[in-house]
């Protein structure tokens, strides 16, 4: 089992910037990938950004390439969203993931259905 714990959400203004962290315990040995979702009010759950633990490969969703950066410190286990120029779009429960399976390329890290374990999410709110 893999624990998965966010922080960093909060209220910004837009144009503003936010950094989002998981930190991850347990067996993260086993963690291929992690990943970032996002849900709105009313809307499903969506890919924001994923990055492979060892090779650190990354993807992104259309709607936040340029302004998101995902990055992971290995050695803490912890994973971060760097969130600038944020939108009232942009609003949403911001929710961390972690994948035990290596899946060549991105296809399956940019869908719900390739992780594993999930954390319990943070609120990010941008006011116009």
């Amino acid at each position: 089992q893999v624990q998965l714990v966010e922080s960093g959400g909060g209220l910004v203004q837009d144009g503003g910037s936010l950094r989002l962290s998981c930190a991850a315990s347990g067996r993260t040995f086993s963690t291929h990938a992690m990943g970032w979702f996002r849900q709105a009010p009313g809307k499903e759950r969506e890919f924001v950004a994923a990055i492979k633990w060892i090779y650190g490969s990354t993807y992104y969703a259309d709607s936040v390439k340029g302004r998101f950066t995902i990055s992971r410190d290995n050695a803490k286990n912890t994973l971060y969203l760097q969130m600038n120029s944020l939108k009232p779009d942009d609003t949403a429960v911001y929710y961390c993931a972690a994948s035990a399976t290596s899946y060549s390329g991105g296809y399956y890290y940019r869908r719900e259905v390739g992780y594993d374990y999930w954390g319990q999410g943070t609120q990010v709110t941008v006011s116009s």
